[in-house]
């Protein structure tokens, strides 16, 4: 059970907290990033040792600018990303969301991440704020074409891929740095935000903007915010429970406490 006990730790206190909050919330959103993954083998991008920007200039391997210029430094820095992407699996973490969803409670997941994840899950009401990897787009004609074959295909080549038709760079439809996020998933990602009464924000740093600007619109509207990190962020002092854990572990329990309240 999960009712607060005079024998009860920190961690299930706050855990019994996240869950009375959701009981009670009728619009709830959860907004996430890299750190709800990372259960499933992808790395993140700033850890020590492990992080995607260690030993690499974000600007020539990760920009617009860079990818027009060599799109195979590009390619040859995503390889590895691309090889643990395709092999990841959904986590409980994100499991737990659909389960929310699918009760009800959960109205929408906002996320940073373009692994994919959410969506082979199976959540429903999804916004992907920096894209993903399920389709690509020719930079000259712009065709799109299915992201996962061409994965395959780069995996298995190493080759930069091109647009068959007539020849271009194709580039996964995933937001690098110097491109707008797009707008029709921007604005309907801030327009949940606004209406929230309660935001799960789950394994992310919120150093990204304008990505990181949405929990803190959810805030100004009302909402209360529930952190879910292995880290400290900036945000902390504006959320009404912390929990300092891995989302995998700690979601689930947040999920079987909300059933026993109901």
């Amino acid at each position: 059970m999960c009712a607060q006990s005079s024998g009860q730790s920190e961690s299930e206190s706050t855990i019994d907290q996240a869950a009375r909050l959701l009981h009670a919330a009728q619009y709830v959103v959860a907004f996430t990033g890299a750190g709800i993954s990372t259960p499933s083998g992808i790395p993140d991008f700033r850890s020590v040792n492990s992080g995607l920007w260690e030993n690499v200039d974000p600007m020539a391997v990760a920009s617009i600018f860079g990818f027009r210029a060599n799109p195979k430094a590009f390619f040859d820095w995503v390889y590895p990303l691309a090889q643990v992407t395709l092999q990841a699996e959904p986590n409980p973490a994100h499991v737990a969301l659909v389960q929310l969803e699918r009760a009800g409670k959960l109205k929408g997941v906002v996320t940073q991440n373009v692994d994919m994840l959410h969506q082979r899950a199976g959540i429903q009401t999804l916004y992907e704020l920096h894209g993903h990897f399920d389709e690509a787009t020719c930079t000259h004609c712009f065709a799109t074409y299915a992201g996962r074959p061409l994965l395959e295909r780069f995996l298995a080549d190493h080759q930069v891929p091109h647009c068959p038709q007539c020849r271009g760079v194709l580039k996964p439809n995933v937001i690098l740095f110097g491109e707008q996020l797009p707008v029709q998933v921007l604005r309907a990602a801030q327009e949940m935000a606004r209406n929230a009464d309660l935001m799960l924000i789950i394994g992310s740093s919120l150093e990204v903007a304008p990505a990181s600007d949405i929990p803190l619109l959810a805030k100004r509207r009302g909402a209360k915010l529930i952190m879910i990190n292995r880290e400290p962020t900036s945000v902390d002092r504006e959320a009404s429970v912390i929990i300092h854990g891995d989302a995998a572990l700690v979601l689930p329990e947040i999920v079987r406490c909300l059933e026993a309240l109901s």
